[in-house]
């Protein structure tokens, strides 16, 4: 509790305060007609750390420019047709709110608010088609002073830096990956790796969004976003390499006991150097040089009389020695963002570098038509309910919907966040009243006023920088800012308060039961779309001819991995069994790459063998059912110990070590129970 609301809330809400008062002062000073919005933006761009703020800010400016003329654009055209405008205003929002769910990232707010500004501005200005130029205009002067305040508070005093914030999420995921990897390939079993090792997929989805606010930062010394995401693509890497190790390791001591006394001294001279893996660059450099030559020189030939045994040894010595590779490089990369410079400190962090782009994301567009589908139909129905009913106010209830409507598209169950709010606006419209008929009409001057507003725009800033009690906060504060309180605060009309709050009342129940007649199944349906978006990935790869894309399958895979997690957290159900097929899935698509790899060199009479075994995969991933999967074909394990035969007996060095390394890691996925490999007579 101390944490919750210490020294860092006080701080955050004080800031809010300051950037709130100056966006409401200057909204007084230069005579603008509804102050109120710059007072709300003020509070709903704010952040604890300041490049999220300015990020955040120029996201809402964008929108709101955005939203602004698509409101000029229909209201004069389609005003004297209802059924059209209303058509219109749906689309456009069920548009903004598709593109906003498939893009992911901070920069998705853009989209909401250019489809939820165009129903703020346009909805209340049907009466008068003709002022909403003038109307648009104001809004976003209005919108933009608020998110300019907030900016300069927030950027200005004692800042909160990303940088900061940044750096030390990295060197504690590093410490986990570190600890991860020792218990994984530990003399006794840690049972609890599997599940810890799963929150690497978050810990990675948590540096991308971070990063999208590092080219807005405070700091002169904020690290290049190109390195965040090769430090990406290195901790993606140590997710399958772990696991394989870890499989390779039961497997070897199922088969035939301990492991070998040289490989036993290999892995705890791993856990020493991973237990402490040391500042100094050059040492690093040498130690991780020295484990990688041994995994090598312990490597068995592989070759036509290789026995199982011996082919699951090749497979953990490999993949050790990559994973002690991907951990140095780690370290480096986490060297290249503290030293806050553009030359590379290694020159392999100089190739890690190289060609870097943005992170692939897996995207949902069956998820995106349904969030867009509900919003269409939200407005379109609340137009239809407000034309019929001829209430005037009714516009705010529909504006609300659809604003609602927009923000809350992203969650798997965005009833819980809109009933938050509901109760933040009773809350509101309860403070209001008192403040609006008891306390502000005794008022005289602005520093009156913000002495008034400051002990409940203070507490309520507090409880917003709490997770658990921010839903509530933000609409509660809000409320103080109000057009019916403000405009009840000048012309003393009761009415105008308790119409408006009725109205946002109204508004916000109504979104919450078309969220739960049209989206009630959100959760269900979005776990077995992820499943099965990943067997899809999987199926369509096998098949393709061109060179693998390592790096995006694994980021896609992660953040499909990254979404599962809170989503069965969401419906009550276990992670375990769908998270590990997804990471059985991972390892399956890192095989499959691996294969397509080795056969762009081989003729196609060599590559004939690996062309029937990824063709196998792909038709036993295209018929999979979420509800229902089956294990693969037995015929399947047949052609994948055929190619090994084949592999064997290549005439190449690297294609039989390589050929074996992905066909034991494809066996070991897909059938972890069969009996161990045998040469199939010729």
């Amino acid at each position: 509790m101390g944490e919750r609301f210490g020294l860092p809330a006080a701080l955050f809400s004080i800031k809010c305060f300051v950037a709130a008062m100056l966006a409401l002062f200057v909204a007084f000073s230069i005579g603008l007609e509804r102050p109120y919005w710059a007072f709300l933006t003020s509070y709903i761009v704010a952040q604890p750390l300041a490049g999220a703020v300015i990020s955040k800010a120029v996201f809402r400016l964008i929108g709101t420019f955005v939203g602004a003329v698509a409101a000029v654009v229909m209201v004069p055209a389609l005003v004297n047709a209802p059924e059209l405008l209303s058509l219109a205003f749906a689309s456009w929002l069920a548009l903004c709110v598709f593109v906003s769910l498939l893009d992911r990232t901070p920069k998705s707010y853009m989209f909401v608010l250019a489809g939820y500004s165009a129903c703020i501005i346009g909805l209340p200005s049907v009466d008068a088609p003709a002022q909403i130029f003038t109307v648009a205009s104001l809004r976003v002067q209005e919108i933009s002073i608020g998110i300019l305040s907030a900016s300069l508070v927030h950027g200005l005093i004692l800042p909160g830096s990303i940088t900061g914030v940044l750096l030390a999420r990295v060197e504690a995921i590093l410490r986990d990956a570190e600890r991860w990897s020792r218990d994984a390939i530990a003399t006794d079993p840690v049972p609890e790796v599997e599940q810890e090792r799963r929150r690497l997929a978050l810990d990675v989805t948590e540096l991308h969004q971070l990063s999208i606010h590092l080219p807005f930062d405070v700091s002169r010394l904020a690290p290049r976003v190109r390195t965040v995401r090769a430090l990406q693509d290195q901790l993606s890497m140590l997710l399958p390499l772990g696991a394989a190790v870890q499989d390779r390791l039961e497997n070897v001591r199922r088969e035939g006991g301990e492991a070998s006394p040289e490989i036993a001294a290999l892995l705890d001279d791993v856990r020493d150097w991973l237990a402490a893996p040391g500042d100094d660059r050059d040492t690093r450099t040498a130690i991780t040089a020295e484990l990688i030559a041994r995994c090598r020189a312990l490597e068995p030939d592989a070759g036509p009389d290789m026995s199982w045994r011996e082919m699951l040894r090749l497979s953990l010595l490999a993949r050790l020695a990559a994973l002690v590779e991907v951990h140095r490089d780690c370290r480096d990369l986490r060297d290249q963002l503290v030293t806050h410079s553009r030359r590379p400190v290694t020159a392999r962090v100089g190739e890690l570098l190289e060609g870097r782009r943005n992170r692939e994301l897996h995207r949902d567009y069956a998820g995106a038509v349904r969030g867009a589908f509900s919003a269409f139909v939200t407005l379109l129905v609340g137009c239809a309910l407000w034309i019929g009913s001829g209430w005037k106010d009714a516009s705010t209830a529909v504006m609300l919907a659809g604003v609602f409507l927009a923000l809350f598209s992203a969650f798997e169950n965005p009833a819980a966040p809109l009933k938050a709010f509901w109760i933040g606006t009773l809350i509101a419209s309860v403070v209001g009243a008192i403040y609006g008929y008891a306390i502000l009409p005794r008022l005289d001057g602005f520093p009156m006023l913000a002495a008034a507003l400051a002990p409940a725009l203070l507490i309520g800033g507090a409880f917003m920088a709490s997770p658990r009690y921010g839903g509530i906060a933000l609409p509660a504060m809000m409320g103080l800012g109000s057009p019916a309180l403000i405009e009840a605060r000048y012309v003393n009309e009761f009415a105008i308060f308790a119409n408006g709050s009725i109205a946002q009342l109204v508004g916000i129940w109504f979104a919450i039961v078309m969220v739960g007649l049209l989206q009630s199944a959100g959760a269900e349906g979005a776990i077995r779309r992820t499943i099965r978006a990943g067997w899809a990935d999987i199926a369509a790869r096998a098949n393709l001819m061109s060179a693998p894309d390592l790096r995006g399958w694994i980021n896609r895979m992660l953040d499909r991995i990254g979404l599962l997690a809170p989503r069965l957290a969401a419906i009550g159900k276990d992670g375990g069994a769908p998270l590990y097929d997804a990471l059985r899935d991972l390892r399956t698509g890192i095989a499959i790459g691996e294969l397509r790899q080795l056969r762009l060199g081989l003729s196609a009479a060599q590559s004939a063998p690996l062309t029937r075994v990824l063709a196998d995969v792909g038709d036993h991933y295209r018929r999979l059912d979420p509800a229902a999967p089956e294990p693969a074909d037995p015929t399947l394990l047949r052609d994948i110990d055929g190619a090994m035969d084949v592999m064997a007996n290549d005439v190449t060095p690297a294609t039989r070590r390589d050929g074996t390394l992905a066909l034991v890691s494809l066996r070991r996925n897909l059938f972890p129970d069969a009996p161990a490999y045998r040469r199939i007579a010729a």
